[in-house]
């Protein structure tokens, strides 16, 4: 699932793409046809995400939510627009470019308000200006569980998804099955600090990358990673290979239905 930096690197191109230009909206798989007809001729006026949700603003109340879930994809191309291929969710297209939607969990038009509404199931958001992270805070420091599970709670910390979690646990020396209530203010402080800097760097370049600059390997002289998810990191996907700061072998878990990484020597608690 695609974590929040994607999101929000999605609101900025179709803000460059589309916004306050009038836009032609379709559903060519059919099942957005009617919203996609309601929106056809509209403005569009802005994008903006919240965690792993995507808001598109038209004018006149109406706001389009996507969340991409394990299979949603969008992709972006210049005028002319090409036959659809596959199936189509939503199709937007601009006056220089288009884009089409497949696979979302969601594709959907809602109010301003049922829009907001749903921004408020969700916590703070490390990359938006208006997050408080105060409000994570107390739910995690009188939680019991885990703060691994806690960081993957899009109701508690919204955008932080498998890869952020294990690799800022990591940075911060922090055993992953920590109760939340055992964390202390000041590493929460540190964590959201640190997935501050680290998510907005994802937004700029497209990846993940959470590797301090001692540990690269252009610095170590080890192989660049090869994985399909691309950036460099300490322990995400690492299982078995040798921690790249200690060597112990990293290992995996499984927690709330998801991976878990972590080194039991850095992260010894």
């Amino acid at each position: 699932m695609p974590e929040g930096h994607t999101l929000h690197r999605l609101a900025g191109v179709h803000g460059e793409l589309f916004a306050g230009h009038e836009v032609e909206v379709s559903s060519p798989q059919g099942r957005f046809a009617g919203s996609a007809s309601a929106l056809s001729g509209a403005v569009f006026e802005k994008a903006e995400a919240h965690g792993k949700h995507l808001f598109h603003f038209y004018g006149d109340d109406r706001v389009v939510h996507v969340h991409l879930g394990l299979y949603g994809t969008f992709t972006e191309a210049e005028l002319p627009v090409l036959e659809p291929r596959g199936q189509v969710r939503m199709r937007v297209v601009g006056p220089t470019h288009w884009t089409d939607l497949r696979g979302p969990t969601s594709c959907e038009l809602l109010t301003a308000e049922e829009a907001d509404a749903v921004r408020g199931k969700l916590g703070p958001d490390p990359l938006r200006a208006d997050a408080d992270p105060e409000r994570a805070w107390q739910r995690i420091s009188r939680s019991r569980s885990s703060v691994a599970a806690l960081l993957m709670d899009q109701k508690i910390l919204a955008g932080v998804g498998n890869v952020y979690r294990a690799e800022v646990l990591f940075r911060h020396g922090i055993e992953p099955m920590t109760p939340g209530r055992s964390l202390g203010r000041e590493r929460w402080e540190l964590i959201w600090s640190d997935l501050v800097e680290l998510m907005a760097d994802g937004v700029r370049v497209g990846r993940i990358d959470t590797v301090r600059d001692e540990h690269l390997p252009e610095v170590t002289g080890r192989a660049p990673r090869q994985d399909r998810h691309g950036g460099e990191v300490y322990v995400y996907r690492r299982a078995g290979m040798p921690c790249l700061v200690c060597g112990t072998e990293i290992r995996t878990g499984d927690l709330v239905g998801r991976k878990l990484y972590w080194c039991p020597t850095c992260q010894a608690g």
